[in-house]
């Protein structure tokens, strides 16, 4: 990591930032993660200039996961600043924008941290109102929304961005009604929140929607809003794209499957659309002569492959790092085959010895293998080797 440094902030004690309505002490880290950046730096500097230090001390810590000069460039348009300005390099973009966001709110020094993007769509002049409201409200987490009167959306291009940012908001509202009770946008890049009120540890982010993650995780107490205009972008072009759409879904799939019983309803979701592959495999291979027998052996290895990709990728995609990849592979596989054998001894137990009908005992050996089935997936193939330590890190290199 690289580190520049400018000018010492001013006093806590200025006569602006009490006027501004701020208990002391009221300074602020501003976080912006940063990706191919660099034409938008100075601009960007030159309005938090402007607007924030005159009333409320300040620090920015830029987080940055650039390919370009965009370091560079900061370190250059820091000598101009009248508050520290710091960047961090990241050569491993390890979450993305999300996880960027995560290094900046650790590296924090102040007791608000204002996150916002580095490409001039948020406003820095709304900074000093962000943290007078929180500190008016007593609150823990203040958004900048566009949601709310005086708010607008206005700086999306397009009819077919609003359109994704209003679905998403819906959305994410849908699942999480409590968790996000008191924030109408939470898309929003552009937020204030109190360091005490941030457990970093906890926070698992997978590309660029923080707010969700910290509003999820470790939402505070106290929410309070602020409407503001996205403006429109200063230079460049958009980093959404449909693979951060694909990654954004993935991110709420875990988010939503935090608890055991909803990984177990998703797990019981993803190998019900295990039956499409099944049967396509199925109809394949008799119709080109293989006897049903060996036949539906075979499919049925289409839709373990097929439940497994889905397993990784939505469901416990955290815990792949404790075993490689053939590793959890093939114990999967295992436990899915084994869960062909176990179910007709049972339907047998079930028919003889508690006298049921052959319907009711088959339905009630597929809810108890199923149950099992995802008993031991979570515990044999995607829990923590017992004093694993090596094991988790030899995983982590080819997961």
């Amino acid at each position: 990591m690289n580190s520049f440094e400018s000018m010492v902030p001013q006093a806590l004690g200025d006569p602006a930032v009490r006027a501004a309505g701020i208990p002391e002490p009221g300074a602020v880290t501003i976080v912006v993660p940063t990706f191919n950046e660099s034409a938008n730096i100075r601009q960007l500097l030159r309005q938090i200039t402007a607007s924030v230090p005159a009333r409320l001390p300040c620090e920015v810590v830029f987080v940055d996961d650039s390919t370009d000069d965009t370091p560079e460039v900061i370190a250059e348009a820091a000598r101009d600043c009248p508050f520290p300005v710091s960047v961090l390099h990241r050569e491993e973009p390890e979450g993305g924008l999300g996880g960027a966001v995560v290094e900046g709110l650790k590296a924090a020094t102040s007791q608000w941290i204002v996150v916002m993007d580095g490409d001039c769509q948020h406003p820095p002049s709304l900074i000093p109102e962000l943290i007078a409201s929180g500190e008016r409200a007593h609150a823990g987490l203040v958004v900048a929304s566009r949601y709310i009167k005086g708010g607008s959306r206005e700086g999306l291009a397009g009819g077919y961005r609003i359109a994704v940012s209003r679905g998403a908001t819906w959305l994410t509202k849908g699942l999480f009604p409590r968790r996000l009770r008191g924030i109408s946008d939470p898309m929003s890049g552009f937020f204030a929140i109190r360091r005490s009120a941030v457990t970093a540890e906890v926070l698992r982010p997978l590309g660029y929607k923080i707010l969700l993650e910290l509003a999820v995780r470790s939402r505070p107490r106290q929410v309070t809003e602020v409407p503001f205009v996205f403006q429109d972008r200063f230079a460049g072009e958009s980093k959404s794209s449909a693979a951060e759409g694909l990654r954004f879904l993935r991110h709420l799939v875990g988010l939503r499957t935090a608890s055991p019983v909803a990984r177990m309803t998703v797990f019981g979701l993803i190998g019900a659309t295990g039956f499409l592959p099944n049967l396509l495999g199925l109809y394949a291979l008799t119709a080109a002569g293989l006897h049903y027998v060996p036949a539906e052996i075979l499919a049925n290895q289409l839709g373990v492959a097929w439940n497994f990709l889905l397993i990784e990728h939505l469901l416990f995609r955290e815990r792949r790092r404790h075993r490689k990849g053939w590793d959890r592979a093939g114990r999967f596989a295992l436990l899915a085959n084994a869960d062909l054998v176990l179910r007709i001894p049972l339907i047998a137990l079930f028919v003889r010895h508690l006298g049921m009908g052959v319907l009711s005992a088959t339905a009630l050996a597929l809810v108890t293998t199923f149950v099992l089935r995802f008993a031991g997936t979570e515990a044999l193939v995607y829990l923590p080797r017992r004093g694993g330590g090596r094991g988790s890190r030899g995983a982590g290199r080819t997961a």
